[in-house]
C-alpha cells in the first residue's frame, strides 16, 4: 500500500506532539484512529502512536476519541430486547496482581440471578487466560455472528461479544489487537465498545489513578450508572482490576449525573479475607479450567467463591437487585 506523504508527515506530528507530553483533542484523537483502523498509516506509525499514548498517560478526550472511531467504523451494533437494562462487566487487564477469570464466573453468577449481561471481551494480551480464552474452552462459540450472541443474552441473560472476532469488529481493531503484546488505550477504549450499547457497567481499572477518567468517560458515552474500582492487596503495593478479598478496594459510583467515591473492605460486605493463593490462576490451563468448573459446585472452594461473591455484589447492587454490598455478596 502507498501512503500519502502528506498524511505521514500529520501522523508523525501527532506522535511528536504526544512525545512531547501534550495531549491530543477528542477529534484530533477520533481522526487520528480512523487512520489506524483504516491502515492509512503504516503499522511503525500505529505501533508509535498506541505507545507514545501510553507513555504519556491517554485522557479522556482521547480515549473518547479511539472510542468513537471503533464504534464508527469497526463495531457490528446490535439491539438487544430483553425488557430489562442490559449490563457489562470487565476488567481493564494490566494489572500486576494476576487472578483467576473472576468477572467471568461474577457475570455467569449475576445471569443466573435474572440480570441481563453483555459481555464483550477479548483473549490474553498481558495474562495467561483472557475472558474469550476461558469461554472458549468452556465451550463457547467465540467466533460466533452478533445476532446469535444477541439470542443467547435474550433466551439465557448472558452472551459474550468477542473483541478479537472479525464479526465483531470486522476491521483494523481485530488486526490490532490479534497482535499486540503491551497495555494501550485499547484495553480502555476497546473494552468499552460493545455492539450492544449496555447503560449499567461495572468496571474494574488496574491502577486507581484511572477511575475518575473511567468514570468521566461512561458518563460521556451514555452510561447511566456505574461503579467503576481497583482492589488492592493487604498492604495497599499492588493494585487489581477486580474488587479485592485481600485488602481493600477504592470505588467511584455514578448513577444519572451523581458521583461518590467510597472504599469497601471485605468485612464491610461480611466476606471472609483471603490470600493471593486462594485467587491465583493455575499454571497449567487444562487444570484452571477445571478448577474453575469446580468452584461452582465444590464447596470446599469457598475462598474463590468469595472472591466471585465480591464481585457480583456491585452488578446485583448498581442494577438494583439488591440493597446493598452485604445483600448482593
Amino acid at each position: 500500500m502507498r501512503f500519502k506523504e502528506n498524511d505521514l508527515r500529520e501522523f508523525g506530528g501527532l506522535i511528536e506532539k504526544i512525545l512531547a507530553g501534550d495531549d491530543l483533542s477528542e477529534q484530533q484523537a477520533y481522526e487520528a484512529f480512523v487512520q489506524v483502523l483504516s491502515e492509512r498509516q503504516p503499522e511503525l506509525n500505529q505501533g508509535a502512536f498506541l505507545a507514545a499514548l501510553r507513555a504519556k498517560g491517554e485522557n479522556v478526550d482521547e480515549i473518547a476519541g479511539c472510542w468513537r472511531a471503533i464504534m464508527d467504523l469497526d463495531t457490528v451494533n446490535v439491539e438487544i430486547n430483553s425488557g430489562k437494562m442490559l449490563v457489562e462487566n470487565c476488567g481493564t487487564g494490566m494489572d500486576r496482581i494476576k487472578t483467576f477469570n473472576i468477572s467471568t464466573a461474577s457475570a455467569i453468577v449475576a445471569s443466573s440471578l435474572g440480570v441481563p449481561m453483555a459481555r464483550h471481551g477479548a483473549r490474553a494480551i498481558t495474562s495467561n487466560s483472557g475472558t474469550v480464552d476461558m469461554a472458549e474452552a468452556l465451550g463457547v462459540d467465540v467466533e460466533c455472528s452478533v445476532e446469535v450472541v444477541k439470542q443467547s443474552i435474550e433466551k439465557c441473560n448472558i452472551g459474550l461479544f468477542n473483541g478479537m472476532s472479525v464479526n465483531v469488529h470486522p476491521g483494523g481493531l481485530f488486526r490490532i489487537l490479534k497482535h499486540i503484546r503491551f497495555g494501550s488505550i485499547l484495553n480502555i477504549a476497546a473494552s468499552l465498545a460493545n455492539p450492544a450499547s449496555p447503560r449499567i457497567g461495572v468496571r474494574g481499572v488496574y491502577d486507581d489513578s484511572l477511575l475518575d477518567t473511567v468514570v468521566s468517560l461512561m458518563n460521556r458515552l451514555g452510561y447511566e450508572k456505574g461503579i467503576v474500582y481497583t482492589g488492592f492487596d493487604s498492604v495497599c503495593k499492588n493494585s487489581m482490576d477486580e474488587v479485592s478479598t485481600r485488602g481493600i478496594t477504592r470505588v467511584v459510583e455514578f448513577d444519572n449525573g451523581e458521583q461518590s467515591s467510597y472504599t469497601l473492605s471485605p468485612e464491610d460486605m461480611r466476606i471472609p479475607r483471603g490470600t493471593y493463593e486462594d485467587i491465583k490462576p493455575l499454571q497449567n490451563f487444562e487444570d484452571e479450567i477445571t478448577q474453575f468448573l469446580k468452584t461452582f459446585t465444590d464447596p470446599s472452594h469457598s475462598s474463590r467463591v468469595n472472591a466471585i461473591c465480591a464481585n457480583t455484589a456491585p452488578i446485583l447492587y448498581v442494577c438494583g437487585r439488591s440493597g446493598d454490598y452485604v445483600e448482593g455478596a
